[in-house]
């Protein structure tokens, strides 16, 4: 017996090492390709790679045959890049695995990779095989979503609006989970998509609410938005301490892609796909509504700071590595983080936000006692997440989610917007501006001014560069609330505010007792509040959220 497992043993051994030799020689093959100034530079590194696949043929894999094809129909060499595709075509890579094999020769650069191949007639049978295949692997995509959002059909079937509460707040439809990762599609519009992962806890268990982690990733002005999203691009390198932390403490992990034009932080269009994403998501597997974050790396973590000071309600608690804390969208009003979070991983070689603003920043944040921290990481660039010396940040992180959680009834409420898509946090909701009358005295604009910033020069040293600038924009006019409740009273202050509605729950108040609420020292509402049962399921029917369930609301206009 020990024999055997001696010859297993070895076995394993030849054929990781045989990968880990191909790797290294794919890897040099490719870095060839890049230095390559001519013609002899293209053939070395063709060369390269023919020399790996001769040796390792176990081990050809889909970025070597697609490199190697490109490189040999930009040779000329006809029958080497056809020979190279066929292969590629036939490779039957998995849907969660990686970029498909029929990518290359359909995808939106193929055409100008292979140009010089298109007049041949192999092409046609190529892509047609390609084609073939790629209505294979979205047939499997689609079938594996069905599966994700398949649930046990529920009725909610109570009359009695108190018992239809309770029904909502037990709802669970919730079944077992055939895999651990599904690519979902998400619609922007009518002729624009996406796509986000979802990584499962390995034994999910759809009776157990689980703790749910979006990551938003950055440079999202040089990406595009994707049909799927693989497993191998998103739980590895980068990602990969979100990754292990996620899985030892059974979080689920969500991946989205956002672009130039539809993202989190530099335009409005795609700003409404995560807090959809989250309802999506809840449709298909058990999530604590209480238990909702985000975090994200360099213009990922500016969207993370942008939720948390427009839309933070559906979340629990931000996170940032590398953060511009700042909307690019409108002005940044700073004390709405008083009503949720953030946590900061900075660095004191980043080009993206200097560490002199991130002191002046956390000074602010004390000053208006925010639930703010900033863990500064010397010596590393604004790339942290790449150095393995970032995974004590990701334990902090998941710390702190493990921790927290969201008060789906918050006693206090500030909430400051200038665009009324955002005139909503927690029980406020539909609120309107009225730009038109003056600010209230306690209506005051926060903010400082930055006088350094890091830049590279030509030599790529790292220089500091003399400002001037406010670390905050202000384009347009604001309106503000706060709001307090406590014993069935509601004292609410307003400026600039037109009217909103008081969303209520019998977490809240006593329903039995009347509810007064005064606007600016003026009693607006003394009456008692019923169950609304349409109300409540048109509420759970656009939420999904379980904890923070609203009976009804009061509408006060404040002319």
């Amino acid at each position: 017996m020990r024999y055997c497992i001696t010859l297993i043993s070895i076995f394993f051994c030849v054929v990781a090492d045989a990968q880990e030799i191909y790797s290294e020689l794919r890897q040099k093959a490719l870095e060839t390709m890049h230095k390559a100034k001519d013609e002899d530079g293209y053939r070395l590194s063709l060369s390269f790679y023919e020399d790996a696949f001769s040796k390792f043929p176990d081990s050809i894999d889909e970025s070597g045959l697609y490199k190697a094809s490109v490189l040999a129909g930009e040779l000329k060499e006809f029958d080497k890049a056809f020979q190279f595709l066929t292969k590629l075509v036939e490779i039957d890579t998995d849907i969660n695995t990686g970029l498909p094999e029929w990518n290359s020769v359909v995808g939106k650069y193929a055409e100008s990779e292979y140009r010089n191949l298109i007049s041949d007639p192999r092409w046609i049978t190529v892509k047609e095989r390609a084609v073939f295949k790629r209505n294979l692997f979205f047939d499997k995509l689609k079938e594996s979503a069905n599966e994700f959002f398949n649930i046990k059909e529920k009725a909610f079937s109570f009359s009695d609006e108190k018992k239809l509460y309770e029904e909502i707040k037990s709802y669970n439809p919730y079944l077992p989970k055939q895999k651990q990762d599904y690519s979902i599609s998400f619609p922007i519009n009518d002729s624009t998509k996406t796509a986000f992962l979802v990584h499962l806890p390995k034994n999910y268990n759809p009776q157990k609410k689980y703790p749910l982690l979006f990551f938003l990733h950055g440079a999202v002005r040089n990406n595009d938005l994707v049909d799927f999203q693989p497993v191998g691009l998103n739980l590895g390198e980068w990602n990969r301490y979100y990754t292990k932390y996620a899985e030892q403490n059974d979080v689920i992990l969500v991946f989205p892609k956002g672009s130039r034009q539809y993202n989190w932080m530099t335009s409005d269009d795609g700003f409404f796909m995560i807090p959809e994403m989250v309802k999506l998501i809840k449709k298909g597997i058990n999530v604590d509504e209480n238990k909702v974050f985000i975090s994200g790396h360099s213009n990922g973590a500016t969207g993370s700071f942008s939720y948390l000071m427009k839309q933070p309600t559906q979340f629990a608690g931000f996170y940032g590595f590398n953060t511009y804390p700042k909307v690019f969208t409108g002005g940044t009003f700073i004390e709405n983080i008083k009503n949720r979070s953030f946590i900061n991983f900075s660095t004191d070689e980043d080009y993206y936000y200097p560490p002199n603003a991130n002191d002046d920043f956390t000074k602010l944040m004390n000053e208006i006692n925010a639930d703010y921290k900033e863990y500064r990481y010397n010596g590393f660039p604004h790339w942290f997440p790449q150095f393995d010396e970032s995974e004590p940040a990701y334990k902090i992180l998941f710390d702190d989610l493990i921790k927290r959680k969201r008060n789906p009834f918050p006693k206090e409420i500030s909430w400051e917007f200038d665009d009324e898509k955002y005139g909503n946090i927690d029980w406020i909701s539909d609120t309107k501006l009225d730009i038109l009358s003056p600010k209230a005295n306690w209506h005051k604009e926060l903010n400082f001014k930055i006088n350094k910033w890091l830049d590279y020069d030509k030599n790529d040293n790292l220089i500091v560069q003399e400002v001037y600038k406010n670390a905050f924009d202000f384009p347009r006019k604001s309106g503000k609330i706060k709001a307090e409740y406590n014993n069935n009273i509601f004292r609410i202050q307003t400026s600039n505010i037109q009217s909103f509605s008081i969303n209520i729950s019998p977490e809240m108040v006593n329903l039995k007792k009347k509810v007064k609420v005064y606007i600016n020292g003026k009693l607006h509402f003394n009456e008692k509040v019923k169950y609304n049962r349409e109300f409540m399921l048109q509420n759970f029917e656009y939420t999904k959220d379980r904890e923070q369930i609203w009976i009804n609301s009061i509408d006060i206009s404040i002319k």
